[in-house]
């Protein structure tokens, strides 16, 4: 199992942030979308660097066209010699609709057909193969000569897709070469929803396991070497797992444990900005489900125990963010 590294959304030391990754021995770096565009910063971390994984985690696909994100992926892939990963998640429909002023319908549905469009634009660079793709969302037939990108030496990037219900992770399966874990998840909830969705995806598309395809996501990671650091970081990994706790259409993922009823209640104190009450909801048995607990080499050996048959790549997802100190400990323990 790998272990990458999440970047800030800091562009003045995106370059530099790069760099110490790849020194300090993480497997790769990835870029979300939040306050700026992630594919700049993927463009600077892949010029500093010479080795890592850099990617996306995750673009939102459906505030872009199918070209754009051709463009960009294709383009990336060139400049990082390879190593370049296009993830794509789907956002909410307000986001989509009142931030991006862009359409939103059957998100699984749509979310196929686009990278099947993206796929079908790379075909075209890559191999010459006329454009014509036609389906319910995208229609793409022309390409002429003077717009077409030649042919590079490292081809098209792999698509990595998020989602958390069956149908998009079904759609992952099915179009993806990747799949991203929603941080909100158990063992439990990958074992019996998120791995047989992804089979059924991979059975469509003629594949019956999961061989080449890239299982990955983010760990909760709860760690101290004090009574003191385990206070705050257990205090700060609750309030974030109440936080997505909060979310109506995360509600799957309690309710496989016996915890549906809590969704609700997170849901009303969220309304009326009790952050820090909606963390008492969050007992130690939910906190153990969903994070790894200890000391760094403790917290290093049990995500190996705990997803290293299932990821392939994680990324320490630390709520606190203040005992990042501890995380080459971490990373020592995990090889």
């Amino acid at each position: 199992m790998k272990i990458d590294y999440n970047l800030s959304d800091d562009i003045a030391v995106t370059a530099g942030s790069a760099v110490e990754v790849e020194k300090d021995g993480y497997a790769g770096a990835w870029v979300g979308e939040t306050s700026h565009d992630p594919f700049l910063q993927c463009l600077q971390a892949s010029i500093v660097t010479d080795s890592i994984t850099v990617g996306t985690s995750i673009a939102i696909a459906f505030a872009r066209t199918p070209m754009t994100l051709a463009n960009l992926g294709y383009d990336l892939a060139q400049y990082s010699e390879g190593r370049f990963v296009l993830g794509l998640g789907s956002q909410i429909k307000p986001h989509i609709e009142r931030r991006f002023s862009m359409p939103w319908s059957h998100p699984a549905a749509r979310m196929r057909e686009l990278i099947l469009a993206v796929r079908a634009i790379w075909d075209c660079w890559q191999n010459g193969t006329k454009l014509d793709f036609r389906g319910d969302f995208y229609t793409h037939t022309l390409m002429t000569p003077f717009f077409t990108p030649k042919p590079h030496a490292f081809g098209p990037p792999p698509v990595f897709l998020a989602g958390v219900g069956p149908g998009m992770t079904e759609v992952a399966g099915e179009v993806a070469d990747g799949f991203f874990v929603h941080p909100f998840s158990t063992m439990r909830y990958i074992e019996e929803v998120t791995i047989p969705a992804l089979l059924r995806g991979r059975a469509r598309a003629g594949r019956g396991d999961l061989d080449g395809f890239t299982v990955c996501g983010p760990a909760f990671v709860t760690i101290g070497r004090t009574d003191e650091e385990m206070a705050r970081a257990v205090a700060a990994t609750k309030k974030q797992i109440a936080f997505y706790g909060s979310t109506p259409a995360y509600r799957s993922v309690l309710e496989l444990h016996g915890w549906g009823d809590v969704q609700p209640e997170l849901t009303a104190l969220s309304k009326q900005g009790r952050w820090d009450d909606m963390a008492g909801l969050i007992t130690d048995e939910m906190l153990a489900e969903f994070s790894v607990i200890g000391s760094p080499e403790e917290v290093g050996r049990g995500l190996v125990a705990k997803i290293g048959g299932v990821y392939a790549r994680t990324t320490l997802y630390d709520a606190g963010g203040s005992n990042k100190a501890h995380w080459p400990a971490v990373l020592d323990a995990a090889r």
